[in-house]
């Protein structure tokens, strides 16, 4: 059977193994990949995640093989991340409680919202493509949400990889504001992974030190008592699968994260790596 996954990526730098490890999967099974960014830009490949002579600082070692740095860069040498859709023409914005004719504009906004339902009807899943690009223009875009809450209510299958997995801690109901893993077991980048300087990204001006966030406490916070974050530190794969989300670690995890939402979609899978 056909599947469509809709697969969202950050205008400013995604790691080239989290998207190519996943979407390699989809193509094997001849699914119909749909890329979407921000604002309709062409998404770009982190630099360091296309040298396989990079040494990750946490690591101290090459965390990408010489194969999936020639296969992401020919990745970005194709024309696949041309013409993504563009997420903030497509999906509103919630209006802010001060504008003029907030409570008609608040209306109006969920009638928007009742339309996207019907947008996505053809999809089978969702993924945010990870990097720290995410930590920029995804993690706290409420357009972003609305579609991962749109997914998650129609029942379809919700993915996000490494820094981007901070998008479904931050997908909240306006009505109770839990996080919509609340109770949930998920994975993401561990404290452990984290730059202690030079996190970066593309397009900006700026080069941190630190993520202006630790994901691991934010994801150990959105998940409450009855859930859990699994960091798997010292593992060499981290995947959590706990229907509908499936959630990656890191970039040793991306191609396992295909594979396992080629399974939840195929085979029905609900539960794995906890």
């Amino acid at each position: 059977m056909s599947r469509k996954i809709l697969v969202i990526v950050s205008e400013h730098g995604y790691w080239a193994e989290e998207l190519i490890g996943p979407v390699s999967k989809f193509d094997e099974r001849g699914y119909e990949v749909v890329f979407a960014t921000p604002t309709g830009k062409r998404a770009h490949a982190l630099p360091p995640s296309l040298d396989a002579n990079f040494i990750d600082p946490p690591l101290g070692r090459s965390v990408t093989t010489e194969e999936n740095a020639r296969l992401g860069r020919e990745f970005e040498q194709s024309s696949r991340l041309d013409s993504p859709l563009d997420i903030e023409a497509w999906v509103p914005e919630r209006p802010y409680t001060s504008d003029e004719g907030y409570l008609r504009k608040l209306e109006q906004y969920h009638r928007d919202l009742d339309k996207l339902e019907s947008d996505i009807a053809g999809y089978d899943a969702i993924l945010i493509v990870g990097g720290s690009g995410p930590i920029v223009d995804l993690a706290n875009n409420e357009r972003v949400h609305a579609l991962i809450l749109a997914f998650k209510k129609a029942g379809k299958v919700v993915a996000a990889e490494c820094y981007g997995v901070a998008c479904l801690a931050f997908a909240r109901d306006w009505g109770d504001r839990k996080s919509i893993i609340w109770g949930k077991h998920v994975t993401g980048h561990c404290k452990e992974y984290d730059y202690k300087d030079g996190t970066g990204f593309l397009g900006t001006d700026f080069n941190m030190g630190p993520p202006p966030y630790p994901l691991e406490y934010i994801l150990r916070d959105a998940t409450g008592p009855r859930g859990a974050y699994h960091g798997n530190f010292g593992h060499p794969l981290s995947v959590i699968v706990d229907y509908p989300f499936v959630t990656g670690r890191s970039t040793p995890d991306s191609y396992l994260t295909g594979q396992k939402i080629v399974e939840v979609l195929e085979e029905g899978l609900t539960r794995y790596g906890w």
